[in-house]
């Protein structure tokens, strides 16, 4: 299941009312920079193989290279996909995922399991060792006016202050709809704007390349807006994927601007089959 198909699962679910130990760094990059975190992968395209087969999968994962796990909450997601990892408990997934020899620090949530189950979804991600929980969308509809996208913003700020409290970084991540425009302006900019940079940091879709917007433009722009991106390659045309490292993304540009950009971490988000080479390019790069 490829990333756009996320809209249909999530965003149109939403609007219906549905919804760490250490790690060796990487090594230098031929741009000067090294990864300051573990490199990772999301776990929305592999979804089906992990509820499967959990910890089979996480250690396949591993011997590709990867060494951290960005999940999505088995609890909001249960029904797009992770319901049968819905009864493990918060130390046990911990275990399952230390076994396979990586981490976890970062996990994507529905906005509304913050607005109705903020601190107990905080009390499992400090017992499963996040440090980053990630608003995965707002859930508005295609119909939503620009107003609706401030409040939205307005509602995860007045929230922003207990995940402070609790250690744990809130984060928004985009999606390809944000970088459409209302009455005039980019919605991505407005939520830049409208967004406590001293309580939420952002999470990069390097995927809307396909609509126009470089990663590298926003993480010089906005210097320590961010903290994570999720990495994916295009190959030019239509909304087909590639490897990591066989496509348009200028790698060393990117890693060059993800210093001032402020970037932690590093997942990548593609197809299942362009894991493994993906990862061996960012290993070699």
């Amino acid at each position: 299941m490829n990333y756009i198909s996320r809209r249909r699962f999530i965003n149109t679910g939403l609007a219906l009312g549905a919804w760490a130990a250490t790690a060796p760094v990487m090594s230098s990059y031929a741009t000067g920079f090294s990864l300051p975190a573990p490199l990772g992968f999301q776990s929305w395209t592999i979804r089906e193989e992990l509820s499967k087969d959990f910890a089979g999968t996480l250690k396949k994962m591993a011997g590709y290279g990867y060494q951290s796990i960005e999940m999505c909450s088995p609890q909001g997601y249960a029904k797009y996909g992770f319901g049968p990892l819905e009864h493990l408990k918060a130390k046990d997934m911990r275990q399952i995922i230390t076994d396979a020899g990586l981490t976890c620090i970062s996990c994507h949530y529905i906005f509304h399991e913050f607005k109705t189950h903020a601190q107990e979804r905080i009390d499992f991600a400090k017992e499963l060792g996040l440090t980053q929980m990630v608003v995965s969308a707002f859930g508005l509809p295609n119909t939503a006016t620009l107003g609706d996208w401030k409040k939205a913003a307005q509602e995860m700020n007045g929230m922003a202050d207990l995940f402070r409290k609790n250690n744990i970084q809130l984060v928004y991540h985009n999606h390809n709809w944000e970088f459409e425009k209302l009455e005039g302006e980019l919605i991505y900019d407005v939520l830049l704007r409208e967004l406590d940079a001293s309580l939420i940091k952002m999470q990069f879709q390097v995927w809307v390349i396909i609509a126009g917007y470089q990663a590298a433009d926003y993480f010089r722009k906005h210097p320590g807006r961010f903290i994570s991106a999720h990495l994916s390659d295009w190959p030019g045309t239509g909304e087909a994927q590639v490897p990591i490292g066989q496509g348009k993304v200028d790698w060393k540009e990117f890693f060059e601007a993800a210093k001032v950009g402020g970037l932690k971490n590093f997942f990548v988000e593609m197809d299942a089959p362009t894991f493994e080479p993906s990862a061996r390019y960012l290993k070699n790069l």
